[in-house]
């Protein structure tokens, strides 16, 4: 074993507490939480089953946690108040709070407000428009 592989390979968790597994090296059964989403599944309150470590230069290791497959829970669907307070806060998003339009994008936060309030000047319709016909 390398050196980098061989300081994340403990499969026993004697050395970091948990089972340790260098990266891409995970054993079946086990899956980090976009792998279950990804599978439509969640970690269900299970505690952390493992970890996997990916070494750095110069820096700390990545860390990603695993959870076991089995104990694993379905993803809870969106309720219908779920979807609509999530339609609410996305509209307040794109809603510019100057001129009170929905701008099309989400308002950057560095502007506040969507790109012709906040650069008046510059022109952004197309030549012989005016904003209210764009």
């Amino acid at each position: 074993m390398g050196g980098s592989f061989g300081k994340c390979f403990d499969p026993n968790g004697a050395r970091h507490g948990i089972p340790t597994f260098p990266w891409r090296y995970a054993p079946d059964g086990y899956a980090t939480r976009r792998q279950l989403r990804a599978r439509g599944l969640r970690p269900g309150g299970q505690p952390i089953a493992g970890q996997v470590l990916r070494p750095r230069f110069r820096r700390g290791p990545l860390v990603a946690y695993l959870y076991r497959l089995d104990r694993a829970k379905p993803v809870r669907p969106m309720t219908p108040g779920r979807w609509a307070a999530l339609a609410k806060a996305n509209t307040a998003r794109r809603t510019c709070p100057s001129c009170r339009r929905d701008a099309g994008y989400v308002i950057p936060l560095s502007l506040g407000m969507c790109v012709p309030c906040a650069y008046p000047d510059h022109p952004t319709e197309p030549e012989g428009t005016t904003r209210e016909q764009a």
